[in-house]
């Protein structure tokens, strides 16, 4: 037998691993050839989209719980949080990359992915997505008849936010309106209405979103100034650093402010320190920024939300007497 003239064939569009992939995910190592592109289509190898879809519900949730006097958030609603967000972050990104899939094709990033290496068809893709948003819907009927109607409200701005790229230099702010809406949904799955916390929450997850997204788009602000891609990054330039700082320091003044509202006890404030200290910690590593380091520093946003996450979450326990 003759010997295979290459051994080591470079990897296939459907084996490669995506450069924000996290390395060793069973997407790239397990799940079957043929569901690859899809699961990656819904980002299911990039889990820290829904992570930060997913803690602004729990934010408010957290929030909602103080203010009614209870122990801890509805575990219902967090389970019911936590699958939407899974399936309305794969269906929001299939969405974007079917309208981006050509400027994705000449960012180095992204040209890798179903759509623009061909992997995935556009119809395929949109067959896909309207699949996602049908799961996502029921789970968005199991809460009451104003929450449908506020969560049902956010897709005008989720379907708005690809093209803001090439409209706007901070398509961040949208994305923030965007991811951020858990913070009222969160609220509203209790309460049947909205008031000043949820506001406050809400407008506290829009700025940090910009502050970790503009660190997310320091990977790419060469290869987005080719191809006409407008980002905060871009618009912010050489005070990137400072201007990440000031919309960290909204969002802890705007998430205190809405724990004051509550009544918030000494575990939410304690969450609200932590989630204070992370986020500084990450402007302090922001003064030499290399694509890995922004990376790492916009994935560790995940940690930082858990925290003010858990602080709340736990400020009713602390309160009970046995």
């Amino acid at each position: 037998m003759a010997p295979d003239p290459n051994p080591n064939p470079a990897p296939t569009a459907d084996t490669a691993v995506l450069p924000d992939a996290l390395k060793g995910h069973w997407v790239d190592t397990h799940a079957p050839l043929r569901w690859r592109p899809f699961l990656k289509l819904a980002r299911m190898e990039r889990p820290i989209g829904w992570w930060l879809l997913l803690l602004p519900c729990w934010w408010a949730a957290g929030l909602a719980a103080i203010a009614a006097g209870r122990p801890f958030p509805d575990p219902w609603h967090c389970l019911l949080f936590l699958i939407g967000a899974i399936t309305m972050r794969a269906a929001g990104s299939t969405f974007n990359d079917i309208v981006d899939r050509k400027l994705d094709a000449q960012v180095a990033r992204t040209r890798g992915r179903p759509l623009p290496s061909g992997q995935v068809t556009p119809k395929a893709a949109a067959i896909f997505m309207v699949c996602l948003s049908l799961a996502g819907f029921v789970v968005l009927l199991q809460f009451n008849g104003f929450t449908i109607a506020t969560g049902i409200a956010s897709l005008a701005i989720v379907a708005i936010y690809p093209f803001m790229k090439r409209v706007t230099n901070m398509p961040q702010f949208v994305l923030g309106l965007a991811f951020s809406w858990g913070g009222l949904v969160g609220w509203s799955a209790v309460f049947g209405r909205l008031d000043a916390p949820a506001y406050l929450i809400y407008a506290a997850a829009i700025v940090w979103t910009i502050g970790y997204d503009t660190i997310y788009a320091m990977q790419d602000i060469e290869d987005d100034a080719i191809a006409g891609i407008k980002s905060s990054a871009r618009l912010f330039g050489a005070c990137a650093r400072e201007a990440v700082a000031l919309c960290f320091a909204l969002a802890v003044l705007l998430a205190g402010s809405a724990t004051w509202l509550v009544g918030g006890g000494a575990g939410a404030w304690l969450g609200v320190g932590a989630f204070a200290a992370h986020l500084g910690w990450q402007i302090s590593r922001l003064r030499a920024v290399t694509p890995p380091i922004a990376l790492g520093l916009f994935r560790s946003n995940r940690d930082a939300g858990l925290l003010l996450a858990a602080g709340l979450a736990l400020d009713g326990l602390g309160r009970i007497t046995f």
